[in-house]
This record gives structure tokens, C-alpha cells and sequence, in this order.
């Protein structure tokens, strides 16, 4: 790994995270606070390490191209959590941190005594942030529990697709990611909350609640109606005109079903009398005949360039936008402008470009350090300069392999 000269610039500078646990939720909960600044100590198994350091399709000297990015800004070190010693280095880690990050089975913390029970004795301002498919309670919660089933049974995977078909996937571990974002959300409330108290407490966030809590209305609309949202495509059912259309070089989405944002999208199209017709005319109507609206926005856009129909949406106040890949996300200007892209450091390739610190704040930006860690790169600096044992300290824990 080469380390990026870049200052640590963020909020939370100063907040020590332990981070146990592997693949994507957990560690993207810590993602998320280490670029924020936050000192986010891996803990990864000695000579086995997280899983995700051989994840994704695309991979360059046989190496992830996923890690360097969920294991950013993070310090790696081995530990052995299931013997005795590697059991005490970690408590004396909680000793010294502010929040311990783990996405196991729930259960599993406790079988090694490190339950929160254990930990706040030990430390107790510490936050616990918990992860895992069902939450730390109820009937389901000892269940293995990955991100699909989790997006399956917080409504979500119901309604990605076409109704003929049977539900598709968003493309990207989503239930992961809105778990890891939640928790972290969850972080920052409970460092408030012991700023004032000195309280730590249990952050719980499940996957398949994560995706609940996006569901807007579709458990009150059945409770009072009895009406149950149905998979509708790239369609905004009775939202009309709102969907992809075809360009000759590509897709755009336009996004015009306001009465007068329609009125000037026909005026663009150079059909104003659209605006007159009885089906299109008002927000219902367009709704009503939403198919037959999209067709015939569809043969003129597929007549035109995705340049020519965006500059046309542009004059006349229509939002639209491409169907961006990564390719484009790469050349367009306005990701130059705002720098979306960063470009990190790595060995392998010289400079990775990846996706930069989200959101941005004025006065205490995040900042992206350096790419993920080799193995075990930190486990010297944590042992001898957090925890201040002895070399001959550290070399007994590498024979006995705890570390």
C-alpha cells in the first residue's frame, strides 16, 4: 500500500473505530467513518484476511478492485479473536477506542465473551455497532442473513423488475450498503449522545429493516386500502411523461409530468398541440394514457442524439439527464467540477480513481488517505504504539500465531 500525503481534515479526527467483521456492511459503515476521519483499525484473521480482498469480476494482479476501496483510509491488523490472547489484545483495544464495528452472526461476540455485557465494563463509553441480517432480537435474529435476503424481506426486491418477470436485483448490494449507512448514521447520533453523557450504548441495524425504512408508503397504503404496490419496470405508474427513452447513441431520462414542465417539453419537441389534447393535458390524463405518451416521445428521441435531446430539455427548463456508466461518469464535466472522482495511490496501477467522500462539508472535509491495506500492515503500529507493548512482546503473539 502507498500511503496518499493528504491531511486528515475530517469531523471526526480523533474517534478510534474497531472494526471486526468481514465482506460489506460492516466494513462499509466503516468506509464511511474513516472518511470522515475517523482512525478505523481493521481486525482480519492472521494469513486469511477479509474475503472481500478477492471480491468483483474485474481484478488487476489477481487483486481486488473493490478493497482498496471499502478498506480505505483503514489500518489493517491480524488478530486471532478465538484464543485467549487475541481475546485480551482486543479488550484492550476497547480500552482505548471509542466505537467496535461487527457484522458476525448475532451470537457470535457473545461465544467468544465480547459481548457488550463484557466491553462496557471495560470502557464504558463505548459504542457497539451491530450489523447483521435481522437485527440482534427477535425470532430470526441467530439466522445467516447476506444482503439479497434481507432486500427480499424488507419489501424491496418485490418491487425491482417488470411485473412479467420475477423481481430483478438493483445492480449493486444495496441492503448492504443502506445497513452499513444506517449504522453509521447511528454512530453519530450515539457519539452525541455520549458527549453529553459520557453513555455508550448498542447501535442495532439490520439489513432487512435498512431496506424497510426506504419502503415510503407501501405498508400504510395496504393497512388502509388493502392496495399493494406491483413491480412496474422503468415506469412511475399513472406519472406521466417519466421514464428512459432511446437515443441514437444512447438513453436519456426525462422527467416532465408537472403540467407545465409537459407543456414545454412539447413545446421542444415541437409538438405544443400535445398540450391541447384532452389525454395529455392534465397530470391524470397523461397518467391514463402513459403508454401511448411514452411511445410517442419515444419515436422522436430515438430520432436524435442524447445531446441534442438533453441541450433541447435544458432550453426549456425540462430536467433530463443520461443514463450515465462508468465510462461517462469518468468524462463528464460537472463530476470533474464537483470532483467526484478521486485519484488515490496504489501500487498496481499507479493512481485508482474511485468514487470521493460523500457529502461534502465546508468547513471539515472528508479526505480518501490512502487505498486498502495489505494484511496485517498496522498490527506492529497498533501493538507497540497504541497499546505500547514490547517488540518481544509482539513476536511471541506472531509465533504463537494470535497475531
Amino acid at each position: 500500500m502507498s500511503e496518499a500525503k493528504v491531511e486528515n481534515t475530517g469531523p471526526l479526527k480523533g474517534i478510534r473505530v474497531i472494526e471486526l467483521g468481514v465482506l460489506l456492511a460492516g466494513p462499509y459503515c466503516g468506509q464511511l467513518l474513516g472518511d470522515y476521519g475517523a482512525e478505523v483499525i481493521k481486525i482480519e484473521q492472521p494469513g486469511v484476511g477479509d474475503p472481500m480482498r478477492d471480491w468483483g469480476q474485474a481484478k488487476v494482479a489477481g487483486r481486488s478492485l473493490w478493497w482498496p476501496i471499502v478498506a480505505r483510509n483503514k489500518k489493517s491488523m491480524t488478530l486471532n479473536l478465538r484464543t485467549p490472547e487475541g481475546s485480551d489484545i482486543l479488550k484492550k483495544l476497547v480500552a482505548e477506542a471509542d466505537v467496535l464495528l461487527e457484522n458476525f452472526r448475532p451470537g457470535t461476540m457473545e461465544r467468544w465473551g465480547l459481548g457488550y455485557d463484557v466491553l462496557k465494563e471495560i470502557n464504558p463509553g463505548l459504542i457497539m455497532v451491530r450489523v447483521s441480517g435481522y437485527g440482534q432480537t427477535g425470532p430470526y435474529a441467530p439466522r445467516a442473513g447476506y444482503a439479497s435476503v434481507g432486500e427480499a424481506m424488507g419489501g424491496m426486491r418485490y418491487l425491482m423488475g417488470y411485473p412479467d418477470r420475477v423481481p430483478s436485483r438493483a445492480g449493486i448490494s444495496i441492503g448492504d450498503t443502506l445497513a452499513a449507512t444506517y449504522a453509521c448514521l447511528g454512530v453519530l447520533a450515539a457519539l452525541h449522545h455520549r458527549d453529553k453523557t459520557g453513555e455508550g450504548q448498542v447501535v442495532d441495524s439490520a439489513i432487512y429493516e435498512a431496506c424497510l425504512a426506504n419502503m415510503e408508503s407501501v405498508i400504510t397504503e395496504y393497512q388502509v386500502t388493502g392496495y399493494i404496490r406491483e413491480r412496474t419496470g422503468t415506469k412511475l405508474p399513472k406519472i406521466a411523461p417519466s421514464n428512459i427513452y432511446e437515443t441514437s447513441n444512447g438513453m436519456v431520462v426525462i422527467g416532465a409530468n408537472q403540467d407545465t414542465v409537459f407543456k414545454r417539453l412539447a413545446e421542444g419537441l415541437n409538438h405544443p398541440e400535445w398540450f391541447e389534447d384532452e389525454r395529455f393535458s392534465s397530470h391524470n390524463a397523461r397518467g391514463e394514457n402513459q403508454d401511448l405518451l411514452d411511445d410517442m416521445i419515444n419515436d422522436i428521441t430515438k430520432t436524435m442524439t442524447s445531446e441534442d435531446v438533453l441541450a433541447m430539455c435544458d432550453d426549456n427548463g425540462v430536467p433530463a439527464g443520461k443514463v450515465f456508466r462508468a465510462p461517462e461518469m469518468l468524462e463528464d464535466p460537472h463530476y470533474a467540477a464537483r470532483e467526484a472522482i478521486a485519484e488515490v495511490p496504489y501500487p498496481e496501477v499507479g493512481h485508482l480513481k474511485m468514487q470521493n467522500v460523500f457529502p461534502k462539508m465546508s468547513a471539515t472535509p472528508g479526505t480518501i488517505r490512502w487505498a486498502g491495506p495489505e494484511l496485517g500492515e498496522h498490527t506492529d503500529y497498533v501493538l507497540k504504539d497504541v497499546l505500547g507493548l514490547s517488540d518481544d512482546d509482539v513476536e511471541k503473539l506472531k509465533e504463537s500465531g494470535d497475531i
